[in-house]
């Protein structure tokens, strides 16, 4: 017996208001909205070809504890310093900086209702040092 393998559809976010977390992460991220989604819908995606799409549920409890899961982001067209900047503008936070001197290292960011995420180097700057 041959073993299936399965692919990822969605990673999904619980949060409080699922448009505006997915406005937050669509600006991150590049992706669009669903425009099949509206504010004040329980549910909202972001899709992008490739890649499992990241689904936002609202639920009634606030986040509570470290996530057991999270994403790592690599730059494309900005250094991680410049996408550590950009993101503390459209409203992420510093969690924990892990940035060494040599230029090694990542930021543990926050979203708008605390989730968190990294931000790792660029391929660009992985390839320089």
């Amino acid at each position: 017996m041959s073993q299936e393998l399965m692919g990822i559809r969605h990673i999904t976010f619980d949060c409080a208001d699922p448009y505006a977390l997915a406005g937050f992460w669509s600006r991150a991220t590049g992706w669009p909205i669903s425009p099949d989604d509206e504010p004040g819908d329980d549910e909202v995606l972001l899709e992008s070809s490739g890649s499992p799409g990241l689904l936002f549920i609202r639920v009634p409890e606030p986040k509570s504890a470290k996530n057991r899961v999270h994403l790592d982001l690599r730059p494309s067209g900005r250094t991680r310093d410049e996408q550590v900047e950009w993101l503390l503008g459209i409203g992420a936070t510093v969690h924990d900086d892990q940035r060494r001197p040599d230029g090694t290292g990542w930021v543990t960011m926050a979203d708008p209702e605390g989730n968190e995420f990294c931000v790792e180097r660029s391929a660009a700057e992985r390839a320089s040092g």
